[in-house]
């Protein structure tokens, strides 16, 4: 019984690892994935395990990007750089509107939206927003092309963007902010790349939320279980990550509006039909 818990913490954390950088919607996969591969663990530790996980994800994010993000030297010569210390504060500025709303009404959020046909809209309508963007700005030049350029407006645009992500499950928080972007003219290299820095705090927050609210006391097999799941999505997420970079040097983000309508399109039909 406790291995076949250990592969479902395995199959769980890849998923992680792969839908939570794709803007395809981690919760969305997540509660489809519950509904046949059920974690036999107490309901409060699943809704831990399915936030915390993402710590493993976002580990990926601080060591392929360290020298982005740390913006301290202690070699012979120590300095701080200067433009990592303001890309820092535009991050925690487009931060806020879901911090804010995460601290003060998350779990009226998970009550109201938790739940298939939320996650199922979301899902399709985001993916017909890619798709619509992607053709808009078909043969244009971004206004954006370097992080050095997103001023603290356009950071609070984009972080209202993750906000809807915040209160909508389905949506996709990198999903969003990629979308954010785009419209107000971001290219897409800076807004994925933005879209990854912007996750660190978030996650980081969400997750220590949702610790604080189960207690921070583990038996040794959920400690085993929650492990197993975020060691998994840090390697998954770092081989996400490098495919994400590397594939929208080369194309849109339209694949992925069609991948989530279809997907959206499957849970609103096991929903009505199926379950």
């Amino acid at each position: 019984m406790e291995f076949i818990e250990i592969m479902k913490a395995i199959i769980l954390g890849i998923i992680e690892g792969i839908t939570e950088w794709l803007p395809v919607s981690s919760t969305g996969h997540m509660i489809l994935v519950d509904e046949f591969l059920q974690l036999n663990m107490s309901p409060a530790f699943k809704e831990m395990f399915f936030v915390v996980i993402q710590l493993g994800a976002i580990m990926a994010v601080v060591v392929l990007y360290w020298k982005k993000i740390f913006p301290f030297s202690f070699k012979k010569n120590p300095f701080v750089q200067k433009s990592i210390i303001i890309m820092w504060i535009k991050v925690i500025i487009a931060c806020l509107p879901a911090a804010v709303i995460g601290l003060l009404f998350d779990d009226k959020v998970n009550e109201l939206f938790y739940n298939f046909q939320t996650v199922a809209i979301m899902l399709i309508l985001f993916g017909i927003l890619f798709i619509i963007i992607e053709n808009y700005n078909k043969g244009k030049s971004p206004k954006i092309n370097s992080l050095s350029k997103i001023t603290y407006t356009v950071a609070i645009m984009i972080g209202i963007f993750q906000l809807i992500a915040a209160v909508f499950p389905g949506t996709s928080r990198s999903g969003a902010t990629i979308v954010g972007a785009l419209l107000i003219g971001v290219s897409r290299e800076v807004a994925t790349e933005f879209t990854f820095f912007l996750a660190i705090p978030v996650m980081f927050g969400a997750s220590l939320l949702k610790l604080v609210k189960f207690g921070f006391v583990f038996t040794g097999f959920e400690m085993l279980i929650l492990s197993v799941g975020s060691i998994v999505a840090f390697i998954v997420s770092i081989l996400a990550i490098k495919f994400l970079v590397g594939y929208i040097k080369k194309h849109d983000f339209k694949v992925f509006g069609w991948y989530r309508i279809i997907l959206g399109i499957i849970l609103l039909g096991y929903y009505f039909f199926l379950r």
